[in-house]
């Protein structure tokens, strides 16, 4: 989340922190005099997941047509924070970036002056979650689909495995219509269209059309390694295909690990708007 959208929840934020801290450390007493007495050991359903996690080491091939797990980009080190460089923008889409009003990136304005649809709890849409605040993500499989499981936001995304094709004049969607199969073995690759034209791709205000599709690769490189590659195809926008990642690491966590609720509330915005971008404008 961007420095403005963060600022509204840094209270109830080191409040959450705090007490996780404080009574994980309490629980984790309790959790250890409980192991004594008992042959189980005790697994704390609030373990954070906030602080970066290494990568448990495991053994064995890694799995065939399987996804599956909790992954997080925090393990590696590095988050997306926006993309980093993207094709040429079209006429159409130079004049659409120019009406955005970003807090970073080359057309940053001023704290008070910013149009970003985040700030008022719009969805981030897709695939905007990927390049702007990709914390972890839970992948279930099930005999027709694949879910992606967000923290961001709280969101899930349902991936069509059952052989069908995407919708040919879709209605626009914050997250779009996605359809997937595997290219062998290890690699599941994602086709999304039919997504909302009013969603930015990332915090530097860069616009996409309702005509754009969007490509996700999978690459599961080992037991707890994830690649993960997003290209981006609108005609419309930009002068030609580009990737907003190439090959980004993920890593798997333990099946113990809690995913948190990150949610955007109005009422935390209206406060934030009220007692830090107002009084920014005067």
């Amino acid at each position: 989340m961007s420095k403005r959208s963060v600022t509204p929840v840094l209270p109830v934020a080191a409040l959450l922190c705090f007490s996780v801290t404080s009574s994980a450390a309490t629980q984790a007493q309790q959790a250890g005099a409980a192991q004594k007495q008992n042959a189980a050991p005790t697994a704390l359903w609030n373990s954070p997941s906030i602080a970066p996690k290494q990568p448990q080491p495991s053994f064995g091939p890694r799995p065939r047509h399987d996804i599956s797990g909790t992954w997080d980009a925090f393990a590696a080190g590095i988050q997306p924070t926006g993309v980093k460089s993207h094709a040429p923008f079209t006429e159409w889409g130079e004049k659409m970036a120019n009406t955005y009003k970003p807090g970073d990136g080359p057309r940053k304005v001023a704290l008070g002056l910013i149009n970003d649809p985040l700030d008022d709890c719009d969805p981030a849409g897709f695939p905007r979650n990927l390049f702007f605040e990709l914390r972890p993500f839970k992948v279930a499989q099930t005999s027709d689909q694949v879910l992606m499981l967000y923290e961001y936001q709280k969101v899930w995304r349902a991936i069509w495995t059952d052989g069908r094709e995407l919708p040919k004049d879709p209605e626009s969607r914050w997250y779009g219509y996605s359809v997937g199969h595997w290219q062998d073995d290890y690699t599941f690759v994602v086709d999304t269209v039919g997504l909302d034209e009013r969603t930015w791709l990332d915090n530097a205000g860069d616009p996409h059309s309702a005509d754009m599709r969007v490509e996700e690769t999978y690459r599961r490189v080992d037991q707890d390694t994830l690649e993960l590659t997003v290209k981006v195809d609108d005609p419309k926008a930009y002068k030609e295909p580009w990737f907003g990642l190439n090959k980004f690491i993920l890593h798997r966590q333990p099946s113990s690990f809690d995913i948190r609720e990150m949610i955007c509330a109005p009422s935390e915005a209206e406060e934030y708007r009220k007692e830090v971008a107002e009084p920014a404008t005067k």
